[in-house]
């Protein structure tokens, strides 16, 4: 087949670092850099940066539209859906309806309808496309039934993705204890309910010898604890959104529903100990936790509304935040956002290296254009809405071929 070479690049590779070079991909794998072919397509990238195309682990709803405006072309996708993924023929069907624009890759139940007490049956899973086993939005509280989830998932050579909040404390709480909740009168947790759930499981994850992720970790006390676990050996990567990195419970100020999350917003000294985890390499994973809601659930008293927030289309520019003021390099940024998705879920993708797929993103660094949550390609619910941002997709490939 024709050579397709992408000329006038800045290549960000989080691997091979960034240069100025012409990229080559030919039956939609990447041949490397060089000069292009006399014969080959050409597309000129006009300057703009070409990356690895974004992986977002750990979205609740598969939006195609908004993952397109995000330059998101693989998504890992929670078992939290209807029915919930628990069964080899659900699991299947959710990892064929997005191509070839959008690879869904599923994340299996680990216990039956998530319920936290009977194994799911996760090797039937994987051999129907499941690419790791969650807890879905919950913590699994029999400390016998974890074990023997993540020893299965070990033999199985499965990450374990898990939410990290012990139910006996979180349980009712929309709020993290603190100022703001008590002004505001909220039913809320202390952040240590946190650190709780991520101390129990990373020591039944050394004793297993098990791959954990925790998709969200978000308290000073949890980083301290990964980080730890880290120089043991223990085989534990962890993400955060955006949102955690960027907001604090003040957002809730005003009972402003659209930051209710799950994990709940932190208070600025955990917010200020998250940029320094992005920093030092203690967060492997910056995802969107695409989770939206329309205003039937969100317009609601604040106890009442859904947790949640759309986060696909903004996941690129708030990103982008962390270059800006110098926490990471572009390399580094897409190391989290491609490289280390992809590695968990056992991917062999996520860099502009020879011999991996053209899952290409070309998108303007500098383009400004403000967060308006009413003009989202999913429902439009977000902390954010107002914010002006920097970081545009312009183009999008999945293995060549442009997706429209």
């Amino acid at each position: 087949m024709t050579v397709t070479a992408f000329t006038n690049a800045a290549l960000v590779c989080p691997v091979r670092g960034e240069q100025r070079a012409t990229l080559l991909v030919q039956d939609g794998t990447i041949l490397g850099t060089g000069d292009a072919p006399a014969d080959a397509t050409v597309i000129d990238c006009a300057g703009k940066t070409l990356a690895p195309g974004l992986i977002d682990l750990g979205i609740f709803k598969v939006d195609r539209a908004a993952a397109r405006a995000g330059g998101i072309v693989r998504v890992g996708l929670m078992p939290d859906q209807s029915p919930v993924l628990d069964d080899p023929g659900i699991v299947q069907r959710a990892a064929l309806i997005g191509k070839p624009d959008l690879w869904i890759h599923p994340i299996a139940a680990a216990t039956r309808g998530l319920a936290g007490t009977d194994m799911a049956e996760m090797a039937i899973c994987a051999s129907a496309g499941a690419r790791a086993v969650g807890t879905g939005r919950g913590w699994i509280a029999d400390a016998g039934v974890m074990h023997r989830v993540l020893a299965y998932a070990h033999d199985l050579d499965l990450a374990v993705i898990t939410h990290a909040e012990d139910g006996g404390l979180a349980a009712g709480a929309v709020a993290t204890e603190g100022e703001t909740a008590t002004r505001l009168g909220l039913p809320a947790a202390p952040a240590i309910a946190e650190a709780l759930a991520i101390a129990r499981d990373l020591m039944l994850a050394e004793e297993t010898g098990a791959r954990l992720h925790i998709r969200q970790v978000t308290t000073a006390a949890g980083f301290d604890l990964v980080r730890a676990a880290k120089r043991r050996g223990v085989r534990v990567t962890c993400g955060i959104t955006p949102a955690h990195l960027h907001l604090s419970d003040i957002a809730t100020t005003d009972f402003r529903t659209f930051a209710r999350l799950s994990p709940p917003l932190r208070s600025e000294s955990d917010r200020q100990a998250a940029l320094a985890a992005v920093a030092d390499g203690t967060i492997d994973v910056i995802a969107s936790g695409h989770d939206p809601h329309g205003p039937e659930e969100k317009r609601l008293p604040f106890v009442d509304a859904a947790p949640g927030m759309a986060g696909a289309e903004t996941l690129l520019p708030l990103a982008l935040m962390l270059v800006r003021d110098e926490r990471l390099s572009l390399a580094k940024l897409f190391e989290k956002l491609a490289t280390n998705p992809a590695r968990i879920l056992g991917l062999d993708t996520g860099t502009l290296e020879p011999g991996k797929p053209a899952d290409l993103l070309l998108f303007d660094a500098g383009a400004p254009w403000q967060i308006l949550g009413d003009r989202f390609a999913s429902a439009g619910n977000t902390p954010f809405d107002g914010l002006p941002v920097q970081g545009k997709a312009l183009r999008l490939w999945k293995a060549g071929r442009e997706i429209a």
